[in-house]
């Protein structure tokens, strides 16, 4: 089974735990907020239904689960067919790119990671929203994966993980939003989000691609070094 699959199967279930859970998805919009930078062009990367790019302004989304392209689409978003480790789009196109509560999911982090450092201006920001593997609720998800219908075929990570990450493949400047300090049936509407990590459930993360030194050939010079390296 591939990664995409139970939301190529589950769409209504993946758009109703939203429904039912409306004051988590505002404390989790509010942290990305916090950190979101005035942008021209933005992209979501695994966008899903649509719900946090039209809740952020991100108008451009990319995601391989056709029901949830259509949905997307539904939310005025403008969506493409494609994955976080091979974006349909040049270099240089976006200036802030959102990957939530999808890095779980991908099968290649680094890849995906350094493709969307390549799609970004220099300059530009990704923010990643996700569980975080350390806390109560990223825990739980842990233990109780193999009956979940999308959690079964995700990995968690942790905060530290994913910065390490993006600092890896050209990300710096990293800034931290939390929110979720509570069970998610005692969230309420005014769940406070906070600076740092460590605490709260879900992470917001801000890493900035490097202006210097940051053009031409990105994506070319990768898979020459994954070439020479596969080789060698």
């Amino acid at each position: 089974m591939t990664r995409t699959e139970p939301f190529e199967h589950h769409p209504d279930r993946y758009d109703q735990w939203f429904d039912r859970h409306s004051a988590v998805f505002a404390a989790e919009v509010r942290a990305l907020r916090a950190l979101l930078p005035r942008a021209d062009r933005g992209l979501e990367v695994g966008v899903g239904t649509g719900r946090f790019a039209q809740a952020l302004g991100v108008r451009e989304g990319v995601d391989p689960a056709p029901e949830m392209r259509r949905r997307a689409r539904q939310r005025g978003v403008r969506v493409r067919d494609g994955t976080a480790e091979a974006l349909p789009y040049d270099d240089e196109q976006f200036d802030v790119a959102l990957l939530v509560t999808t890095i779980c999911f991908v099968d290649d982090v680094e890849k995906s990671l350094a493709e969307i450092h390549c799609v970004l201006v220099p300059g530009g920001a990704l923010l990643v929203g996700m569980v975080d593997r350390e806390s109560p609720l990223g825990k739980e998800y842990e233990d109780k994966k193999e009956g979940h219908s999308f959690y079964h075929v995700a990995h968690f990570h942790t905060a530290t993980e994913v910065v390490r990450r993006m600092r890896a493949v050209g990300f710096d400047d990293f800034a931290f939003r939390q929110t979720l300090f509570h069970p998610l049936d005692d969230v309420e509407e005014e769940e406070p989000v906070k600076a740092g990590h460590g605490e709260g459930a879900f992470i917001a993360i801000r890493g900035d691609k490097r202006k210097v030194g940051a053009r031409g050939g990105a994506r070319e010079a990768r898979r020459a070094h994954a070439e020479g390296r596969d080789s060698g």
